[in-house]
């Protein structure tokens, strides 16, 4: 895959557009927000604004359910071959579920700028991360699958970690994006140039970059309301024989379809097909994309269920499951157990996987690895000089 890595904020953003907006970010690498306290002119901390207090119930929904769906997928890679329904399925879920973090991860990155706060933000949230699970994967396969030649590359990205490299990238052309006046058009055009592009290569994994760039900038110029649209009834009816028609359509076309276009990391020319192919399987993606996402997002909970707090450590479960699946894989457990590749094994693995990337997402992981997703690194940088 993910990823993405989650482009899923401690400090609180000022609003991009002049609605009433959450004042943090809140992508799949958000926590908790702790508020901030401004200075009255009496000198006493003023009471921090309620938005900068609460979080949304509904999009940290949405980011637990998306990891779930992110692991679901992992675990049936392996288990997948021979089972058409499976497959469909899978078809299914990789359509929408990467689409969907990089979606709410450009929402919640719209006033993204390079000031000091916000650079700062997204180096410790993001590059050391980045960093440190890009090593700690490539150590894990070098060690674990018996691969002494595995190299610690920090230029290609290993399995899910690409999201971080890619959040990274998009997050730092968000004002490019806020600048144009058709953002949107742009970057799809972008998307196409990349699938037709092998010369583009395996370098930070720019074609996953490129290919899923349109959904970040779809993301930047999303408003509240447009959620609140999704959200209503009519379209939750209307998703519904929008599911089931995919659902056949995946099942009838599942023998057939490259699973390479699902993953967007290579060019047209790379998975054999001819160079126009790539144009249109690009803007044909897209479109079912946006609207399995449409789709997803209507039928996601607005108010806070039981699973609405994990949705702030998904961080932790998008980075660790990984790990799990990994190392099922190396272990040849999917090779020695041949029953899980059947309809009793494939819920087996489906119900591991969804309760494993829960718990590694509820808050007591979250504290203990908050050293490597959200490192303290005060130390690091320079002191602003505004607060001298």
């Amino acid at each position: 895959m993910f990823q993405a890595p989650s482009a899923f904020q401690r400090a609180p953003l000022p609003p991009a557009t002049r609605e009433p907006e959450p004042r943090h970010e809140q992508t799949l690498t958000a926590t908790a927000p702790r508020p901030t306290h401004a200075p009255s002119a009496r000198g006493a901390a003023a009471p921090a604004p309620a938005a900068a207090k609460k979080r949304d119930p509904y999009f940290d929904n949405v980011k637990y359910l998306a990891i779930v769906l992110v692991a679901v997928a992992h675990a049936w890679e392996p288990v997948m071959d021979g089972s058409r329904a499976t497959r469909a399925l899978y078809m299914i879920v990789y359509t929408f579920h990467m689409p969907a973090f990089i979606l709410i991860s450009g929402y919640f990155s719209r006033s993204f700028d390079m000031t000091p706060p916000k650079v700062k933000r997204l180096i410790t949230s993001v590059v050391v991360p980045y960093v440190l699970f890009e090593t700690a994967y490539s150590l894990f396969k070098r060690y674990a699958d018996d691969s002494p030649d595995m190299a610690i590359s920090l230029i290609d990205p290993f399995f899910l970690t690409w999201f971080l490299i890619a959040l990274f990238i998009w997050r730092v052309t968000t004002p490019i994006w806020r600048t144009l006046r058709h953002p949107l058009p742009v970057a799809l055009a972008i998307a196409v140039l990349a699938s037709v592009s092998p010369e583009i290569g395996d370098d930070l994994d720019l074609q996953r970059v490129l290919q899923f760039l349109p959904f970040f900038v779809l993301g930047l110029l999303m408003k509240p309301e447009h959620f609140q649209l999704v959200r209503r009834r009519e379209v939750r009816l209307l998703s519904l024989p929008l599911f089931a028609g995919a659902l056949l359509f995946a099942y009838w076309i599942a023998p057939h379809m490259q699973l390479g276009w699902f993953y967007r990391a290579n060019s047209a020319q790379e998975m054999d097909a001819p160079w126009w192919s790539g144009a249109v399987m690009t803007l044909a993606m897209f479109g079912c994309a946006l609207a399995l996402t449409v789709g997803f997002l209507a039928w996601v909970p607005g108010r806070a269920r039981w699973f609405t707090a994990l949705g702030a450590g998904t961080i932790c479960g998008y980075l660790l499951h990984g790990f799990l699946i990994k190392g099922a894989e190396y272990a040849g457990l999917f090779d020695s157990y041949a029953w899980l590749s059947g309809p009793v094994g494939l819920v087996v693995v489906s119900l591991t996987a969804a309760v494993a990337v829960t718990l590694m997402c509820t808050p007591l992981v979250g504290r203990a690895l908050r050293w490597a997703t959200e490192p303290d690194l005060k130390w690091v940088f320079r002191k602003d000089p505004a607060r001298r």
